[in-house]
């Protein structure tokens, strides 16, 4: 068969990607993975109980929204990955942003805190379980923008990977904090930023063997 017949062949039938389809795809990641993760939140941890009270506290708004931006930043970095030769741009820097002024916010808290308190809003209470908390709780989102991700083009599978990582990870942050009592930045500054932190490197090393073509 000559090279200008089996181009001709392949093309026969092709129809247009229906536009919008990377971000309708990576919507419905977060619409599956998102209800799973507040599943596990009810199941395995459970609803702060004064909560209510809380939602009245700036720091705790922060707590809350923080990881959300990130995880806004994911899902745009995606919908960008998700489609060969599209450039990722200036999405790195809205996910990187929200961690610098977290870890701004903890840098003042720490100057202006005794020194014997210091340790104490560094560590906290759950310091053992704050960073896999957030990974397992992002894990459905993970999965889901996976899946999302196998049916599209991604390239850069390591990056695609990562940017699931931060989706994933930002998610599991913002639910987690509906549960968790730290209130403190430099708790924030090193153990949530640290579990999103380790969703975004397992997703750069899982990126290449979850995405290949």
């Amino acid at each position: 068969m000559k090279t200008d017949d089996l181009v001709t062949m392949l093309a026969n039938g092709v129809a247009p990607v229906p536009r919008h389809a990377a971000s309708r795809r990576m919507t419905w990641a977060v619409a599956v993975g998102l209800p799973l993760s507040l599943v596990i939140l009810f199941a395995e941890y459970g609803l702060r109980r004064d909560l209510v009270e809380v939602m009245f506290w700036p720091m705790f708004w922060f707590k809350l929204l923080f990881p959300a931006c990130i995880a806004v930043a994911g899902f745009v970095m995606l919908q960008r990955l998700a489609r060969p030769g599209v450039p990722v741009g200036s999405a790195w820097w809205a996910a990187v942003l929200p961690a610098v002024g977290v870890w701004l916010l903890a840098t003042v808290a720490w100057l202006g805190a005794p020194a014997d308190a210091r340790m104490p809003m560094l560590m906290g209470q759950t310091w053992k379980t704050c960073a896999l908390s957030i990974c397992l709780i992002g894990l459905p989102v993970f999965v889901a923008a996976i899946v999302a991700l196998r049916s599209l083009a991604p390239t850069r599978p390591a990056l695609a990977g990562a940017a699931a990582g931060a989706l994933a990870g930002g998610i599991g942050g913002s639910v987690y904090a509906l549960h968790c009592m730290e209130l403190a930045a430099p708790f924030l500054a090193v153990w949530y930023v640290g579990g999103i932190v380790l969703a975004i490197a397992i997703g750069a090393v899982a990126g290449p063997r979850l995405l290949r073509w």
